[in-house]
């Protein structure tokens, strides 16, 4: 019994329909862009694609947009100067907290001594005011000489003997804050269980860090750093979520260190400098040391790691120290998952990007978004139409036939039936195939009986229980089209010009689609195909969708191609044998032995030679049928000079109509009715 879940619709229950069919239309018209199945895959997967319901699936492009439009949000709000800002403001209270205790104290003073009932005598309680007033001048005096710079400030005031006890407390909880917030820069989660960052807690985290550092001059020396023996007298320090391994460890350490580096990188110099110098107030020698060992380990561990860029902070909201690292701490995430995206655009799978940081960061919808992109190659590879082949993926026998089949029917969808009509046929072949229409039989026909209809003809001549009694008249014969056996060579031209007129791509479709039909349909028939620019070469069927572009060839050599092609159809034995040549352009280049020959515009003797060759396909009866995507008027003569020597025909086509033009030339030849 089936168990069926309600709830209220969020709009989240609207899943794209990734299927394997969907699948593979994209990535069809990928490959016949790309040629290469790693390529379109993650073309696929960058860009994304849209279900037959109109409902668009995001590609990785969508991610990385919406994750650094997140990380510009943040830029655009923070002004990370008012990180100083805050110490700066939180030091002028201290001041002047400071100035209105001394005045209390000296306004009391003041007030006993005239009273006079004091329980001291009157000489002592005078002395008294004489030295609080000195003191108080003194002290005065210390805070109006005091430096203006942040650092210097909180260097002076740690030496200050405050008279104030509230102005004390408040200088000794910010002196607290400042240290812990310097000490999170190397160790947040050990910093965060201190209560206070005393004597003895500043003892402690200068042994804490005495010993990483020990360990790591032992890990640079090739030893094994004692990391149980480090757990169990510094364990505490950590909370619930220690570090498992030393090297886990030093990648806390080092990632929390990146993040005050970049917090430091995204101050201004001033703000910047004042910070450093304030830090070094706050420490002792022995401490700084061991911070700055600290930072030479970190750099020989973690070589080539590149320096911390500062994040460019446009915004007016305020804020403190310890929210600009969490700031830090966030944006790094972002340029982490940015690059393992990145990355992840010339990988065969998804496997490097973490989905805990896509939904921290981007959210469910994202992670649901990744999931699916990551499912693409498991849903092709289920259905069997690619399948793992080392480190990449490979198109199986299925995958070819599939795309092949997509080609001809696009091509075969934008064709009416009538265009179906007679064709005349100089040659035919031996052979028939069958129609699907039937007729009645007659004396000579091939015995192609078709049982039902032959059976209710009897019934319906004679009704009567079983059994049937069959005569001539009865007998229903399957109507069959005269079959003609070809060779036929595709000749395409690879010159720069068909695909930077984006003519290649139809070109290649259409060869796929003629493979297919062939292959599937006739299969008698024999196809070969050849690309050229500067030279001819012939292009196997299991390359096709890897049709390469010939980079480093200039020229469009007619007169090679034509001689590879004769070359290959002498040795078919058929009556038919044709040469389809598909090109945008006139001839610029020939060969005279292993030398080619280019010149542009054609020079006479690259036009005499191509003439040639079509004179030698002519005399061992090779009909030459060109489609010509240009109609300029010398490429339009020169074509019409072929066709005149070799009496084959000129089609003029564009990238829409060459699969029709083609395909019904094709089949037109290839059957007539037999009445």
């Amino acid at each position: 019994m089936k168990t069926y879940r309600y709830s209220e619709w969020d709009g989240s229950q609207d899943v794209f329909d990734l299927n394997a069919e969907t699948l593979m239309d994209e990535l069809d018209q990928l490959m016949m862009k790309y040629g290469d199945l790693a390529q379109a895959l993650r073309a696929l997967r960058r860009s994304g694609m849209t279900d037959d319901k109109g409902r668009q699936m995001p590609g990785l492009d969508k991610l990385l947009r919406q994750l650094r439009q997140r990380r510009q949000t943040q830029l655009e709000r923070y002004d990370l100067g008012s990180v100083m800002d805050d110490i700066r403001q939180k030091l002028d209270e201290i001041i002047d907290t400071e100035r209105a205790g001394i005045q209390k104290q000296l306004d009391e003073a003041k007030k006993q001594a005239e009273s006079g009932n004091g329980e001291l005598p009157p000489e002592l309680t005078e002395r008294l005011r004489q030295t609080l007033e000195n003191r108080a001048a003194q002290n005065i005096a210390k805070l109006d000489e005091l430096p203006p710079d942040v650092g210097g400030r909180v260097k002076e005031l740690t030496k200050y003997d405050f008279m104030d006890p509230e102005a004390r407390r408040m200088f000794q909880e910010l002196l607290d804050q400042l240290k812990k917030n310097a000490m999170q820069s190397y160790m947040r989660d050990m910093t965060q269980r201190l209560q206070s960052m005393d004597a003895q807690s500043m003892a402690a985290m200068r042994n804490l860090l005495e010993a990483i550092n020990q360990m790591a001059e032992a890990k640079r020396r090739g030893e094994e750093p004692d990391f149980d023996g480090f757990m169990q007298q510094f364990g505490d320090f950590f909370g619930p979520n220690p570090p498992r391994s030393f090297d886990e460890l030093m990648e806390r350490l080092h990632e929390q260190m990146q993040q005050a580096e970049a917090l430091m990188e995204s101050l201004s110099p001033e703000d910047r400098q004042a910070l450093e110098e304030m830090i070094h107030s706050m420490f002792d020698d022995a401490t700084l040391a061991e911070m700055a060992k600290l930072a030479v380990n970190m750099d020989a561990m973690f070589p080539g790691i590149r320096r911390q860029r500062g994040y460019p902070f446009s915004g007016e909201d305020s804020v403190s120290y310890e929210e600009a690292m969490k700031l830090m701490e966030s944006l790094q995430k972002m340029d982490r998952l940015e690059q393992q995206i990145k990355e992840a655009q010339f990988s065969p799978d998804l496997d490097d990007i973490n989905p805990d940081l896509v939904n921290e960061l981007l959210g469910e919808e994202a992670t649901r978004e990744m999931e699916a992109l990551r499912e693409m190659a498991k849903i092709l590879e289920e259905a069997g139409y690619i399948r793992k082949d080392g480190n990449r993926y490979a198109l199986t026998p299925q995958g070819i036939r599939k795309i092949g089949q997509k080609a001809l029917k696009d091509i075969l969808s934008h064709m009416k039936r009538d265009h179906f009509g007679p064709h005349n046929l100089d040659k035919m072949g031996a052979g028939s195939e069958r129609t699907q229409e039937t007729r009645k039989y007659e004396f000579g026909d091939d015995f192609h009986i078709h049982i039902q209809k032959t059976i209710m003809n009897s019934l319906m001549r004679e009704p009567g229980p079983p059994p049937v009694s069959l005569s001539v008249e009865d007998f229903e014969v399957w109507k069959t089209e005269e079959s003609t056996r070809s060779a036929i060579v595709l000749i395409v031209d690879q010159s720069r010009s068909m695909f930077m007129n984006g003519y290649f791509d139809a070109a290649k479709r259409v060869a796929i689609a003629l493979n297919h039909l062939i292959a599937s349909y006739y299969p008698k028939d024999h196809l070969y195909i050849i690309g050229f620019s500067g030279r001819a070469h012939e292009i196997k069927r299991e390359d096709l969708l890897r049709m390469p572009f010939p980079f480093f060839e200039h020229g469009t050599n007619f007169q090679h191609a034509l001689w590879l092609a004769r070359k290959l159809l002498a040795g078919q034995n058929c009556a038919n044998k044709e040469i389809i040549l598909v090109s945008d352009g006139e001839p610029t280049a020939h060969c005279e032995g292993a030398e080619v020959y280019f010149q542009h515009p054609p020079s006479l003797r690259t036009l005499q030679m191509t003439l040639k060759e079509v004179r030698n396909c002519t005399q061992k009866g090779i009909v030459i049928n060109t489609f010509m995507f240009d109609d300029s008027p010398f490429f339009t003569s020169f074509v019409t000079q072929m066709a005149q020597i070799n009496r084959g025909r000129v089609f003029f086509s564009d990238p829409g109509t060459l699969g029709k033009y083609l395909l019904l030339d094709y089949l037109g030849k290839k059957r007539r009715k037999v009445s």
